[in-house]
C-alpha cells in the first residue's frame, strides 16, 4: 500500500558496526504503534536510520514513505516526503526562534505561510507552551518538558504523514505527559497522522492507545500485539518475555565512547 511507512528488511547502524538487524513494520494513517525494548536493543538507532542523521548508515533493506523511497536521500528531503523526527535529546538553536524555524521549513517545502503566527499561537496554547518560549532560539533553556512541548509544537504545525516520537514521554511530568500525548492522539484522529511511538513505560500508552505494540530486540522486532503486550512486560519484563518466546537477548553492542555518535541514543 503506498499510502502508508514500510519498513522492509532495514538492517544499519553507526561507525561500522550493525545493530538493526532486519526491520519489518508497516504503519497505516492514523495507526498508533508502540515499540518498546531493552536498553541497548537499537530503538534510536531506528529512529536515526530512518531519518538520515549523519554518521547513521542503512546497509539493506527499504524504507518508503507514501510510495517514496527515503534511503539514500538527505535528511531534508526525508522531511519533505512526510517523515518528522521528535528526538529524545532535543538540540538547541540559539538564536532562531521557533516561529522563524517553522517559516524557513514550510518555505523550503512550498507550504503557505499566511498566519503563521496566529496558527502559532493558537497550536501553543492548545499544547500549554507559554508566549515567553516562543521568542527565545529553540529550546535555549528549556526544560526537558518544556523542550517535548515545544517538539510536539512542531510536528503540529508541519503535519507530517508520519512521525517517528523517540521517547517523547522523557522528562515529561504528568500534565506535559497527557498534553503532548493528547494533542499527538488528536493528530491521528483528525490529520491522519501515522506514529511510531518509541518508549519505555506504558503510561505514554495508556494516552496513546497504540493499534500495535512491538517489542525490539537485539535490533529487530521479535514480537506484536496489542495494548495486552506491555501489560505483559510490565509483569515479566523483557527477560521473561524472551525465555517464553524462546529466543535471547543479544548483549548491547558497545562502542568507542571517544565517537560523537557512540552515545546513549543507541
Amino acid at each position: 500500500m503506498s499510502n502508508s511507512l514500510i519498513i522492509k528488511g532495514l538492517r544499519g547502524g553507526v561507525a561500522g558496526g550493525e545493530i538493526l538487524t532486519g526491520v519489518d513494520l508497516e504503519i497505516l494513517p492514523g495507526e498508533v504503534h508502540a515499540l518498546m525494548g531493552p536498553n541497548g536493543s537499537g530503538k534510536s538507532t531506528l529512529s536515526h536510520v530512518l531519518m538520515g542523521r549523519e554518521g547513521y548508515e542503512s546497509t539493506a533493506g527499504s524504507v518508503t514513505v507514501n510510495g517514496v523511497e527515503l534511503l539514500g536521500l538527505e535528511t531534508w528531503q526525508r522531511a519533505a516526503a512526510g517523515l518528522f523526527l521528535a528526538m529524545q535529546y532535543p538540540v538547541e538553536v540559539p538564536g532562531v526562534r521557533v516561529e522563524d524555524l517553522l517559516e524557513a521549513a514550510m518555505r523550503a517545502r512550498g507550504s503557505q505561510v499566511d498566519g503563521l503566527n496566529d496558527r502559532l499561537v493558537s497550536e501553543a496554547q492548545r499544547l500549554a507552551v507559554r508566549d515567553e518560549f516562543l521568542t527565545r532560539g529553540v529550546n535555549v533553556e528549556f526544560s526537558g518538558g518544556e523542550q517535548k512541548r515545544a517538539e510536539t509544537l512542531q510536528l503540529a504545525m508541519l503535519a507530517p504523514s508520519f512521525a517517528v516520537l523517540d521517547e517523547i514521554d522523557s522528562g515529561l511530568d504528568v500534565d506535559a505527559l497527557r498534553d503532548v500525548a493528547r494533542r499527538v492522539k488528536a493528530m491521528t484522529q483528525e490529520d491522519g497522522l501515522g506514529v511510531l511511538a518509541i518508549t519505555h513505560y506504558s503510561r505514554l500508552l495508556t494516552e496513546l492507545n497504540p493499534d500495535v505494540v512491538h517489542v525490539f530486540m537485539g535490533g529487530r522486532i521479535v514480537t506484536s500485539g496489542g495494548p495486552e503486550l506491555a501489560d505483559e512486560l510490565e509483569v515479566e519484563g523483557y527477560d521473561g518475555l524472551a525465555a517464553r518466546l524462546g529466543i535471547e537477548i543479544p548483549e548491547p553492542v558497545e562502542f568507542n565512547r571517544a565517537d560523537p555518535f557512540s552515545h546513549r541514543t543507541f
